[in-house]
């Protein structure tokens, strides 16, 4: 079970790899209104918010796939998949963004994280075609010295080779970088890259609970956080 973070077990951190949905951003409320026109769309029944929350952790793909389960109770056929998956992108495309908002703390933390000289990354498995403008239109994107996502990367969380690429452009060794995160995605990929990790309490784990992941410790928000690797 995750605990309090000890300095002990952050020392030497000089980067910080940071998920985005349910960590940087409450992004539910605007997947689930892309998810939702998506159904709509295709002639199928909605789902309710609660129920994509569970589903983000595993890229649009999986999302999508999720909701028309929930909606029609069984597999989708490919086609059906395929033409779901386009119509979320054109409406997500639009919703991306407008209702979601930073957590608090975080922007103090990654500004604490930056004043203290600390290395920045965003790291993500949604498309670098939705990530970028969400972090522009959210005021994030100056604090990150690089933005990793699933197609940049070429894999997925929890895949380790997503956090191995972020240590790469950040150039810090794997044992130099933390990743922040808020699910299993986030701590078994990075512990397997050779990262440390630390989870916040909030966010998406995919029904998951919290003291199931192990991870080096909670902290409430970023701006704890910043207070555990800046010291």
């Amino acid at each position: 079970m995750s605990d309090r973070p000890s300095a002990r077990a952050l020392a030497g951190v000089r980067a910080a790899l940071v998920d985005l949905d349910g960590t940087l951003l409450d992004t539910v409320p605007d997947l689930a209104a892309a998810a939702n026109a998506m159904l709509a769309q295709l002639g199928l029944a909605p789902v309710e918010p609660a129920q994509v929350r569970d589903f983000v952790g595993r890229g649009i793909a999986a999302l999508v796939e999720r909701c028309l389960r929930a909606s029609i109770g069984r597999e989708p056929e490919p086609e059906l998949f395929s033409r779901a998956q386009a119509a979320f992108a054109a409406h997500y495309e639009r919703e991306n963004g407008r209702r979601a908002a930073p957590y608090p703390g975080v922007l103090e933390g990654l500004s604490a994280m930056r004043e203290k000289g600390l290395r920045l990354a965003c790291v993500t498995n949604k498309p670098s075609r939705f990530t970028l403008p969400l972090l522009e239109g959210a005021v994030l994107a100056p604090f990150f010295d690089a933005v990793m996502t699933a197609d940049i990367a070429g894999a997925r969380k929890p895949d380790p080779a997503i956090f191995l690429a972020a240590c790469r452009r950040l150039a810090v060794a794997p044992q130099e970088a933390c990743a922040i995160g808020d699910s299993a995605n986030d701590a078994e990929g990075a512990r397997a890259a050779g990262c440390r990790v630390l989870l916040v309490p909030y966010g998406y784990r995919e029904g998951r609970a919290l003291g199931e992941i192990v991870s080096d410790g909670v902290v409430a928000t970023l701006a704890e956080a910043a207070g555990f690797l800046c010291p």
